[in-house]
């Protein structure tokens, strides 16, 4: 691990660009200790505990939340991070942050919320994280948002890569709040693209657990995926004496670090190949650099399928994604009717109705949507 110290450090974002609004320094943290603290700090954080992942929040207390699935990914990302020598703080923040903007009922609240806003912009959960971060919490005098820096901000801009059509952004949030200091159609620092590739690892792996863990499939079933076959041959002689449940965790402990050190070796290979020795060339570089070898490309491919299939599409998942779409769109068109009815007046002033209305569904945790669509009248 030491041999690639010195090698790397380089590529390693080591000093933040400011921030939007200037701030005094901390003496006791970074700047990414510091974002990392104001993101924790929030409420907008803290909701993502009663905010569905895949099953609805009110389906029981040991599946995944977005909160969960959150600090998941910040577990991951510095691990990689630590073993490439680069900014840990940064990995954490960005995972940390990267569903702050996510609907109650996980995509499909987000899918039929876009719907709802169709004529006045849209809706997408990872412009919305933006909007979050940058407008909707308050906790200072001086400026809206939590004034993250700039280089939280690119990283989140950039969560699936570089931003060459920012028509959606400008709909949604205005790109000239950056006020010029991000380049968006260049790929993101390879901290941001560890927190994405992060992401990937903590759902797939999570989701696999989940499933099983709500009978929607059994241990046999994976197995059709040969990577977690060759896995679950392993452990299979010892189901009777430790039971279904500590199996199934020692298959996705294993899969997990599998996948993490394939993303580890195969970034070194990419920085070796592509001859990255400094941050501009990571900048210029046009494909990524931390992803997959080609091995776990089908893999990911592979268990990416059967989790479409036997989970996201199971009946009974979709019954109560169903549901949930049913609530957001009876929630926005009785709230949209009537704002000041459930959004305060001098909110409603602050920008277009209906997306101060999509602001305001989005922030709430399932169970909040739930109870409030019941009381509707």
């Amino acid at each position: 691990m030491q041999s690639y110290s010195k090698k790397f450090f380089n590529l390693k974002i080591s000093t933040s660009k400011g921030r939007l609004f200037k701030e005094k320094k901390s003496s006791l943290r970074t700047p990414f200790q510091r974002d990392r603290d104001r993101i924790i700090h929030s409420a907008s954080f803290r909701r993502l505990k009663h905010k569905t992942q895949v099953f609805v929040n009110t389906d029981g207390d040991h599946f995944r939340t977005r909160l969960t699935h959150s600090m998941e990914v910040s577990q991951i990302s510095r691990t990689i991070a630590r073993a490439l020598n680069l900014n840990e703080d940064l990995c954490e923040t960005l995972s940390l942050a990267h569903d702050m903007g996510h609907t109650p009922f996980g995509h499909s609240g987000a899918d039929i919320l876009n719907e709802c806003m169709k004529d006045y912009g849209g809706f997408d959960h990872n412009i919305q994280t933006l909007r979050v971060v940058t407008v909707l919490e308050e906790k200072y005098y001086n400026f809206k948002g939590l004034n993250l820096t700039i280089e939280t901000l690119e990283g989140l801009i950039k969560h699936n890569g570089p931003l060459y059509d920012t028509g959606g952004f400008n709909k949604i949030l205005q790109l000239y709040t950056f006020k010029n200091k991000i380049n968006f159609n260049k790929f993101p620092y390879l901290e941001s693209q560890i927190s994405s590739i992060s992401d990937d690892i903590a759902y797939n792996n999570h989701d696999i657990e989940d499933g099983i863990r709500a009978n929607l499939f059994s241990l046999n079933e994976i197995s059709e995926i040969p990577f977690f076959k060759t896995i679950f041959n392993k452990h299979n002689k010892n189901i009777k004496k430790f039971g279904k449940k500590l199996i199934v965790s020692q298959i996705v402990r294993e899969s997990i670090n599998q996948m993490v050190t394939d993303i580890i070796e195969n970034t070194k290979k990419n920085i070796n190949k592509y001859k990255i020795k400094s941050l501009n060339n990571i900048y210029i570089c046009d494909k990524p650099i931390v992803c997959f070898s080609s091995k776990m490309i089908e893999i990911d491919k592979q268990i990416k399928f059967f989790l479409n299939h036997n989970m996201y599409n199971n009946k009974y998942v979709l019954k109560k994604t169903n549901e949930g779409k049913k609530i957001i769109k009876n929630l926005f068109n009785n709230i949209n009717k009537n704002p000041k009815k459930y959004i305060k007046n001098d909110l409603l002033k602050t920008g277009i109705k209906e997306r101060i209305v999509a602001d305001f569904i989005a922030g709430m945790t399932d169970r909040f949507a739930i109870n409030l669509n019941r009381n509707l009248k």
